[in-house]
């Protein structure tokens, strides 16, 4: 074969035919084999399979390798490529890696198609039965489990939905509807209960308490001196108002809302609304039940009720000429700068490193992204807030189902790129420094450039809908729903299995795979799961932490400008001092001194001077929308400023104002839009708010 290298006998071992397990099966034949090139890559140059009736081998190797992983156990790789014959791997493993810094292994079955061995130990030539295959240039896809496999999960693993049984019709009828069991939803109902007004809490799963008793738990507080009413009152009662139990939290809330009679129903999930004009009549939920009300509420983090209700909204982010904010739009300068960029290192972003042809590495968008300032329709990343012990009797992390190390391959680029890394298993914004995740007693967070945060794996959750564009002129507002509210769930328990898969990955592939270095793995390995916590779901969050979904557009919109101070309400309902807050939306390849490489981009941190006033008008719908709507979670403000106000104690205090409306919306009669903001103002003074 021109060109080729001769093989020494101590190489020629691999060429071997493949061993036929069953009886009568046809067989294939490596034809011809050699050693190219300065980095040796072992390179099959014919594949042929015999047999009448039979896809030509290659065509079927393409397929196969480019459809799904082959996965590697005891020594031999077994796949419906070769329906059901093996052929050992063993010795292939034992070349040498043509990038020896992501441990990758090109092995080339001609006409296009080539195996990537992207996960072995150098070190250790022993076959390991973690060994995965991936095909170039296609990279590892996250695939979706059908309804069929995703029902037949055990019973303790997360879930985000399951359809409710339809039971025979009934009509509810109250005064106070309140949908979502966040914080918000909570505090809502809790104070029109206690304003005298027969009040429902219905919630989307079987919690209330939204992520405060879904994991986050080190409390994002902002100034301690602008939290009042309940939410104060919540975390004094809890003896703690950060790193306390999410189970405690939950029974907390639950007595709360006894204690005040607001009844609960719990997996409730709404279908459909009836409008009569501007107004709610009526929400039909999934379980057969019709909820009439006087006043509704959406608090939860989606904007399900609002969307359903035909009230305008935004996903994404503004681009920066929309309101003048420095912090808007992709690629903004202001704040962050190489924090969590994979401390800067020129890591190649493709599956052969410097190879753009080998295709991209697992978790890098192929998007391209927008220029500076221009906006677009991606959300910032969601993750678990799962919570950790290094006690005894500590869970070890788990092997999830379909596990493929695989897809963590940037990430152990990453590992072993620079020896001169701090690995510091925390939050981090000094040079060459980097998490990768935070690991703690407790609350345990995304703390790297490569973490638990899934980025780029939340765009359709919000509305469904996403395009991989950008803008420079602000679109129209959306309204209505994108598809059936049942679809939208579907889509949504898709996407929430697949951060639960990556983040149980990521946490095992830390605690085990031999690409991590030692030192770090052992550190790793010292923390596992809390056994007290989460107990129903396999001690994993129930809840997905959904930073930002839609935002409702109204007559007001809060802005950077609120939050720096430069512009104030006079119709507080509430305060918010925690700094601007983005976690990234988007990772990417750049170029930088002539090399791609890859950053992630879209995440800001952006203090606020001093706590600033919300108001009222940003938490109900422009009168002509929502008559009887009010919305305290996906509330009017841009991206930029939702960054700041997206905390579950400001959630609490909105929640609060939002039920306190509602109750006096009730006793004059009128419509949300025209409560006084004086009267408002006093109640919410009487019951301790911090206005």
């Amino acid at each position: 074969m021109p060109g080729a290298t001769e093989l020494s006998p101590s190489r020629s071992q691999y060429c071997s035919r493949i061993n036929n397990r069953n009886e009568g099966s046809t067989e294939a034949l490596f034809e011809s084999c050699c050693f190219v090139g300065d980095h040796d890559p072992l390179e099959l140059r014919s594949l042929r399979r015999s047999g009448p009736g039979k896809t030509p081998a290659v065509q079927r190797a393409r397929q196969a390798f480019w459809e799904q992983p082959i996965i590697a156990e005891q020594g031999m790789v077994s796949d419906s490529l070769f329906d059901g014959n093996s052929v050992t791997l063993c010795d292939l493993l034992k070349t040498r890696a043509r990038d020896p810094g992501s441990r990758c292994l090109r092995i080339d079955l001609g006409k296009g198609c080539e195996v990537v061995v992207l996960a072995f130990d150098p070190k250790n030539l022993e076959f390991s039965p973690d060994v995965w295959l991936t095909a170039s240039p296609v990279p590892y896809q996250e695939k979706a489990l059908p309804l069929s496999e995703r029902a037949a999960a055990p019973a303790n693993a997360p879930v985000y939905y399951r359809q409710a049984k339809r039971r025979k019709p009934e009509m509810r009828e109250c005064e106070v509807a309140v949908y979502g069991g966040t914080p918000a939803g909570v505090t809502a109902a809790i104070e029109a209960a206690r304003m005298g007004r027969k009040t429902l809490l219905l919630s989307f799963n079987c919690h209330v308490g939204g992520m405060s008793s879904g994991g986050l738990t080190a409390t994002d507080l902002g100034k301690q001196e602008s939290i009042g009413g309940l939410a104060l009152d919540f975390y004094r009662r809890l003896g703690r108002n950060t790193d306390f139990s999410p189970s405690a939290a939950e029974t907390l809330y639950r007595t709360m809302l006894d204690e005040v009679g607001v009844t609960v129903l719990l997996d409730r999930c709404l279908e459909s609304v009836e409008m009569q004009d501007n107004r709610i009549v009526s929400a039909l939920f999934e379980t057969g039940e019709t909820i009439k009300g006087a006043m509704f509420i959406d608090a939860t983090y989606e904007g399900d009720l609002l969307a359903a209700a035909n009230v305008s909204y935004r996903v994404g982010r503004e681009p920066r000429s929309a309101f003048g904010e420095t912090l808007a739009g992709q690629w903004q300068t202001v704040s962050w700068k190489d924090v969590y960029q994979f401390c800067c290192l020129p890591i190649s972003p493709y599956v052969l490193a410097d190879d753009a042809s080998s295709g991209l590495l697992p978790e890098i968008s192929a998007d391209k992204p927008g220029a500076p300032g221009e906006g677009d329709y991606r959300v910032q990343a969601y993750n678990l807030r799962m919570h950790l012990s290094d006690n005894e009797g500590r869970i070890p992390f788990p092997k999830p189902a379909g596990y493929n190390p695989a897809r963590y391959a940037l990430l152990a680029r990453f590992l072993n790129f620079d020896p001169g890394i701090e690995w510091t298993l925390n939050y981090t914004t000094r040079p060459m420094t980097d998490g990768p995740v935070q690991m703690r007693n407790g609350d345990s967070n995304n703390a790297g450039s490569f973490s638990s945060d899934l980025v780029d794996g939340s765009h359709r959750w919000p509305d469904g809908a996403f395009e991989p564009v950008s803008f420079s002129a602000l679109p129209p507002p959306r309204r209505g729903l994108t598809m059936p509210l049942r679809e939208l769930y579907q889509l949504r328990e898709e996407i929430f299995q697949n951060h639960v898969r990556y983040q149980q990955g990521l946490l095992y592939f830390l605690a085990n795979d031999p690409q991590v270095p030692q030192a770090l793995q052992d550190r790793v390995r010292r923390f596992g799961l809390d056994p007290n916590e989460f107990k129903e779901t396999g001690h994993w969050p129930h809840q997905l932490y959904v930073r930002e979904g839609r935002r409702m557009v109204s007559d007001y919109i809060v802005t950077q400008d609120h939050c720096e101070s430069k512009r104030t309400a006079d119709d507080s309902v509430g305060l918010a001092s925690y700094p601007m807050d983005s976690h990234f939306c988007q990772r990417v390849v750049v170029v930088e001194n002539g090399r791609a490489t890859v950053r992630n981009e879209g995440g800001f941190g952006h203090g606020c001077p001093k706590p600033y006033p919300i108001s009222y008008r940003a938490i109900v719908p422009k009168a002509e929308e929502g008559a009887n709507l009010l919305v305290p979670v996906c509330l009017s403000a841009s991206h930029v400023a939702y960054g700041s106000i997206r905390m579950e104690p400001v959630f609490m205090i909105l929640g609060q104002s939002a039920g306190a409306a509602a109750a006096i919306a009730i006793d004059k009669g009128i419509a949300v839009q025209q409560v006084d903001p004086k009267e408002l103002k006093r109640r919410l003074l009487a019951v301790g708010q911090k206005l």
